[in-house]
């Protein structure tokens, strides 16, 4: 039972019986669901979508952190509005406002840089390298060796991967660590803005209608990819050239109805649908209380900081909206926990789960100390987890945060490239580069010192402390006094520092420094134990993973991986909504759902032109025939989570006719448990897209540069 399992290609098989709307399936899997894509009425072949290489699987791209695709053979990108919201951030001021009043680029010359940090990956090569990465590993082993075994056989293959500097490569786990796939991404490092409505249309309805249901949302913004001449990736530069996409979506405005077929694809960031009971219980009475509080603490601070300066509010305006997306998701799934008891469905599923396994077991005492040592070292994650949190809540400061990080860069160049930790390999230089340079667009002192100053006023009312941590941590009265006696907040000043050794840091008579260089030990403590945890992990998880596979293929049920922000294709129907008993909520909302909540007051303002436009009836090809009017958003039952932001929403024939951008607040608790009853994605007509660059934005060129039908 304890021995590491050799992973026999059939137990990935799907399941005949597999339903439709659950599952966040690996491109290759699709063939084995030909049946499912039939009932639901896809009639791309399943081979052809499981080819990274074919249509439309190959306009499929990532940002980093969103869902994207290429809609035009000139490297034309679109994504939403919020996913953009950092280059739309970094180039406007409070006298150039481009999150208030829009972005269009007429011309290549006016688009804009996006930032250090922006880039396109384009998925092009995935490999099974479980045995590359498990061959050698002992149960005699600490978690510890077995963790830094695995991420040293990691590096090695990312390394082999990346002989061509064109391409970014990863090697990801699957089934918490049963499989790892090498995936070839070429990573493009030249993005520009090319066009992004007003917020008044991009976040219409803002936090208060964030995941909630019917929506008037138009979130989305176009970017573009660009590359050196030679049509390989490059530095940002004038002498770029669009990059000439292999593949892109072609644009169907031909419109929708209920009960019609989607496809989606894209990067879904993280799920836990595997996970134990005792899990979710920790999520939902101590993990996220905590963190929500946390985050509504450090809104407010930032808020007051900023109050009554639009510079210093522009400043800041995607660092809070960041943060207050995660909170309304963080609070969603409190709410969706305290709605319906996730827990005790759980309870009784994994009593089914022990039971099956004890009685299907050859050696049953085996099967019990498999689930003892699970208990044991999930019981282990979470404690630590607290006390990683603790930490983040202390050291709640930017330029703190990149003095550790400087200070971490010195010790690991010492060691030679392949031993380093990951994250300050050469590889990662830029990305380092890219986060101390965007400091610039989002950082002020003031600020910072106010969020690190709370932060450790928070810190000292926790329960649960790091040991050895609070004799090192300065008193709130003294970090403040820290600002004073640092050149950090130099842009130059602080990017030099990559390129110092360690004597360098531990000689400095600068205050972050100083700090960063205290708080080392103490930060490596963490990561060590976390090493040991992980590498325990490492060994009982994929066993138990195994197992739960063996029992839902027993009973007939989908089988497919937590996502874990590699590409991923789920596919469903639109469909209406009963969030409960005696509401049904119908799958679009139209333009004249925007007049109804325009009040005139943030965040319900729609611009003056729009109005007008839906006053005067301007709706020509975009108007849908059933609902008389331009549809704006629409639900489906499509299987997102966060990452999914941005994700192509193809109809039948694989041709985009949305992007999605959101969820229904009672649906937030699938990325723990999904239930068919209530789970809708929420996205954004493409209609309502084209509608609005034509009647409102004026953004005729960016139309024209696609492909487009139009209904007949």
């Amino acid at each position: 039972m304890f021995k590491r399992l050799v992973i026999p290609a059939a137990i990935l098989a799907i399941s005949q019986y597999a339903f439709a709307d659950e599952g966040q399936w690996q491109p290759y899997q699709l063939t084995q669901l030909k049946a499912e894509l039939k009932k639901v009425g896809i009639t791309i072949p399943a081979e052809k979508l499981a080819d990274l290489s074919k249509h439309p699987m190959s306009a499929i791209v990532s940002t980093g952190g969103c869902s994207a695709s290429f809609v035009s053979p000139e490297g034309l990108i679109v994504t939403n509005h919020h996913c953009a919201y950092d280059a739309i951030q970094r180039n406007s001021s409070a006298k150039k406002n481009y999150i208030a009043d829009g972005f269009l680029a007429k011309t290549r010359a006016e688009e804009l840089a996006a930032g250090p940090s922006a880039r396109v990956y384009i998925t092009d090569k995935v490999e099974n390298v479980t045995k590359e990465v498990t061959a050698g590993l002992s149960d005699k082993m600490s978690g510890r060796e077995r963790r830094e075994m695995i991420q040293s056989k990691i590096k090695k293959i990312i390394a082999d991967c990346e002989q061509d500097k064109a391409y970014r490569c990863s090697v990801p786990s699957f089934h918490r660590g049963l499989e790892y796939y090498r995936i070839r991404q070429m990573m493009i490092r030249d993005v520009r803005l090319v066009y992004a409505p007003a917020d008044m249309i991009g976040n219409y309805g803002g936090d208060i209608d964030n995941f909630e249901w019917p929506r008037h949302t138009g979130d989305f913004a176009f970017l573009r990819a660009y590359v050196g001449k030679d049509g390989r990736p490059a530095d940002p530069s004038p002498e770029n050239v669009p990059y000439k996409s292999k593949d892109f979506l072609v644009v169907s405005a031909e419109g929708l109805k209920n009960g019609d077929p989607i496809l989606l694809a894209g990067y879904p960031g993280r799920t836990s649908r595997y996970k134990l009971p005792a899990e979710i219980r920790f999520a939902r009475d101590t993990d996220y209380p905590l963190r929500a509080a946390e985050m509504l603490a450090d809104i407010a601070t930032i808020e007051a900081a900023t109050k009554g300066n639009a510079d210093d509010e522009v400043r800041y305006a995607s660092v809070v909206k960041g943060i207050n997306n995660r909170l309304k998701k963080t609070q969603g799934l409190i709410d969706g926990f305290a709605r319906k008891d996730i827990a005790a469905i759980k309870d009784a599923q994994d009593a089914q789960f022990r039971n099956w396994l004890i009685g299907s077991s050859k050696n049953p005492t085996e099967a019990k100390a498999l689930l003892s040592k699970l208990d044991a070292v999930i019981a282990e994650d979470m404690a630590l987890s607290q006390e990683e949190l603790a930490y983040a809540v202390a050291t709640n400061s930017d330029l703190l945060s990149s003095a550790r990080s400087l200070y971490r860069l010195a010790i690991e160049k010492e060691k030679p490239n392949a031993q380093r930790e990951g994250g300050y390999q050469e590889r990662d230089l830029a990305f380092i580069k890219g986060r101390l340079t965007r400091l610039e667009q989002s950082f002020l002192a003031k600020v910072d010192r106010a969020r690190l100053t709370a932060g450790l006023a928070r810190y000292a009312k926790l329960a649960v402390h790091p040991a050895g941590l609070d004799a090192l941590l300065p008193s709130v009265e003294a970090a403040a006094g820290l600002y004073e006696k640092t050149q950090l907040t130099d842009t130059a000043k602080r990017l030099a520092w990559m390129d110092k050794d360690r004597a360098a840091f531990t000689q400095s008579d600068d205050a972050f420094i100083q700090l960063a260089v205290k708080l080392h030990d103490i930060g490596m403590s963490l990561e060590n134990r976390r090493k040991e945890v992980d590498g325990n992990l490492d060994f009982i998880i994929p066993q138990y993973m195994q197992a739960v596979i063996d029992w839902k293929k027993s009973q007939g049920k989908p089988v497919y991986p937590d996502a874990n922000s590699t590409l991923r294709v789920t596919f469903g129907n639109v469909g209406s909504y009963s969030p409960r008993d005696g509401i049904t909520k119908g799958p679009f909302t139209t333009v004249e759902g925007i007049v109804e909540k325009h009040t005139g007051k943030d965040p319900f303002i729609a611009p003056a032109p729009l109005l007008q436009a839906i006053k005067e009836k301007r709706y020509g090809v975009f108007k849908d025939k059933v609902l008389g009017t331009v549809p704006v958003d629409f639900l489906s039952s499509a299987d997102t989570t966060g990452g999914n932001s941005g994700s192509a929403v193809m109809n039948k024939r694989g041709e985009l006719i949305g992007l999605n951008f959101d969820s229904t607040y009672e649906s937030i608790t699938k990325d723990w448990y999904f239930d068919p009853a209530i789970t809708k994605a929420i996205h954004v007509d493409i209609r309502y897209m084209l509608w609005i660059m034509k009647e409102v934005d004026r953004a005729d060129n960016v139309l024209k540069e696609m492909t487009i039908k139009y209904p007949k």
